[in-house]
């Protein structure tokens, strides 16, 4: 379902949050915070406003939104956008052995950062999700988690073009 930027700036705050708040992996507050900056030029001005919200937040916060989302190639249920994304990806038709690869890199990546490793899968494969996967789980935790901030920008970005019309 398309909405327009104008249903957007015109919506009250419920509404708002019902209609972008999906956009951050189970974080509806990022909608809920951004909600005061209406009216919005565009989407990219939108989306600025939403990032915004996330990097002035408290790092506990932030670490609660990365917690939020699933690990890649799981098999366990998820958010609507992010199965989308996995299955554009081909991570719902991992082999067994390709999931426990997976599985094995996502299990080593948490126990070194404390959250599930975040990259936007859009336009990406297999075979380029498990190469930065194994090429991040060697930066640091401040270099990983400024990382995963822009791989959210990134997510957040494709789900706001995605489901806006301007």
């Amino acid at each position: 379902m398309k909405i327009t930027m104008e249903k957007i700036n015109e919506s009250n705050r419920e509404q708002f949050v019902e209609l972008l708040g999906a956009i951050f992996e189970h974080s509806p507050w990022v909608a809920a915070s951004a909600y005061h900056a209406r009216p919005f030029a565009s989407v990219d001005v939108l989306h600025t406003a939403m990032i915004n919200v996330v990097r002035e937040s408290r790092a506990e916060t932030i670490i609660d939104l990365f917690r939020a989302h699933p690990d890649l190639g799981t098999r366990l249920a998820v958010a609507e956008y992010s199965a989308l994304e996995q299955q554009g990806a081909g991570l719902d038709q991992l082999s067994a052995e390709e999931y426990e690869h997976f599985y094995g890199l996502n299990q080593t990546y948490v126990k070194t950062f404390g959250f599930p490793f975040i990259l936007a899968v859009k336009g990406k494969n297999k075979a380029q999700i498990l190469e930065a996967m194994v090429a991040r789980v060697w930066n640091s935790s401040a270099e990983e988690m400024e990382q995963a901030l822009r791989e959210i920008e990134k997510i957040s970005g494709f789900r706001l073009r995605d489901l806006i019309i301007e």
